[in-house]
């Protein structure tokens, strides 16, 4: 029988390290010429940045863009004159690397170029979770090697997640590559201009208006259905059937490979069933007993999958307050939302304008948006006879900062009294500053609610504004 030859390996580490050949750094790379994402600086800048020895463990869901990344991470580096010599890249699922400790793989890029132990150079590994203990292999490599930036980034998110924490405190540094942003679905497909303006505001604050509500609800619309996905936002193969891509290439693979692997989940269907309630249920509130009934898995094993979907980066828990803004002792409701809202029109067919679940999918959205930012922390509202779907919680004390009533209508600043509970839970708390309501096409400030000056904004424009706002900040060269 055959066996591999060194040799083989390393004409293979030479041709996926193409800027090593001839042409160098002009050498053309994969995806070179595609839309960076607004997290590009902020994880550039921890790349380039060798002062602290940590490894970066990119992690996010399957899909979002980190193998792109990292090609225009090297980019970025040949084109600031770092030598093509200094920089390795490996993916982890090539055939010919199986079995291959990243330490041999490291050797033979060191040897290639007679690279001195403490030489400074940068070393991506992608898909590390084909490598069984990687995070073992990683932290020995960032002990063994402080001049070199270790960069390692895979699909496997819930195995990322866990063991980085568990084996890699003090040696890796987790970067969280979360789906698209409306605000970047937008500059993706070209529309981000012709939408949106940036007008000046009271006291000179810049604030953005639609150019064309209508068309920017169209384009929420889309968002909803296929742009947490940047594959899906250029495909139009994919946008005719994001049940085959998304379900298929992301969610199953997650579902059926993934969690069982990491988890040794033998039930598969039991897991895929909870899943799918779910993502049926994204925007409501549920509990873990109705769980348990809906999809027929054991209240303790939901529990358990709960965390590992999480994990995940699939879904996401949000925790309930009472009309005091004062948590619960004994957690039993909470809300659940799909991490990105493209899964449920993959499940369960494509949205329009008027369907049943937008309301849900648009509140789906807003929190979706939220993930982007460790600044806030989210909780909703709920108690006999009133809910308020978005209260934000701030400092060691916990008070409420700000509330959102989430809608997909104009019919509440026709009908204020629909604001009722909302209008109570902010006389009940007075220290709130801000209180908005969205719309589907109304834009009013200062409206007087019962004493109460209420905003409206399009949920459509308010979903732009929160990515644009958080990420404003992570599209500069200069880093954080």
């Amino acid at each position: 029988m055959l066996e591999i030859k060194a040799q083989d390996v390393v004409d293979r580490i030479a041709f996926d390290n193409p800027w090593w050949g001839p042409a160098g750094p002009a050498t053309r790379l994969a995806f070179q010429n595609e839309p960076r994402r607004k997290y590009f600086w902020p994880f550039y800048h921890i790349v380039k940045d060798i002062s602290v020895n940590r490894a970066i463990v990119l992690m996010g869901p399957r899909r979002v863009g980190k193998t792109v990344m990292l090609y225009q991470a090297v980019r970025q580096l040949l084109d600031d004159g770092i030598p093509s010599s200094r920089i390795f890249y490996a993916s982890l699922e090539t055939p010919l690397y199986t079995g291959l400790a990243l330490e041999k793989l490291l050797s033979y890029f060191r040897g290639r170029f007679g690279h001195p132990h403490d030489a400074s150079l940068f070393v991506f590994f992608d898909e590390v979770q084909y490598l069984r203990d990687w995070e073992v292999h990683l932290k020995s490599l960032v002990d063994s090697y402080p001049g070199v930036r270790f960069v390692a980034t895979g699909s496997a998110a819930a195995a990322l997640r866990l063991k980085s924490r568990e084996s890699g405190a003090g040696r890796f540094s987790d970067f969280i590559l979360p789906p698209l942003t409306f605000a970047e679905y937008l500059a993706f497909i070209g529309r981000e201009e012709a939408l949106i303006q940036s007008v000046e505001g009271p006291g000179g604050r810049k604030r953005y208006v639609t150019t064309s509500i209508d068309e920017l609800n169209a384009e929420f619309v889309n968002y909803l259905n296929f742009g947490g996905y940047p594959e899906a936002v250029f495909s139009e193969t994919i946008q005719k059937n994001p049940d085959q891509y998304i379900k298929s290439d992301i969610i199953d693979k997650v579902l059926l490979r993934d969690l069982p692997s990491l988890y040794g989940i033998s039930d598969i269907q039991e897991l895929n069933r909870l899943f799918t309630t779910l993502a049926y249920n994204t925007g409501h509130e549920v509990n873990i007993e109705g769980l348990s009934q809906s999809s027929g898995v054991a209240k303790n094993t939901v529990r358990r999958y709960f965390e590992y979907l999480e994990a995940a980066f699939l879904v996401r828990r949000v925790e309930r307050v009472d009309q005091n803004a004062k948590r619960f002792k004994r957690a039993v409701h909470f809300k659940v939302y799909l991490a990105n809202p493209s899964m449920r029109a993959a499940l369960f067919g494509r949205l329009d304008m008027t369907s049943d679940t937008m309301g849900a999918l648009a509140e789906t959205a807003i929190y979706s948006q939220w993930q982007h930012s460790r600044s806030v922390d989210l909780h909703y509202a709920r108690w006999s006879g009133g809910e308020v779907d978005m209260v934000a919680l701030a400092g060691a004390d916990q008070r409420p900062l700000w509330v959102t009533e989430i809608k997909w209508s104009d019919r509440p600043r026709r009908a204020l009294d629909e604001l009722n509970p909302c209008l109570e839970f902010v006389k009940r708390n007075p220290e709130i500053r801000d209180v908005l309501v969205t719309s589907l096409t109304i834009s009013e400030e200062g409206v007087d609610c019962q004493g109460v000056l209420v905003t409206f904004r399009p949920t459509s424009l308010h979903a732009y504004i929160l990515g644009a706002n958080i990420l404003q900040e992570a599209d500069r060269p200069d880093g954080l």
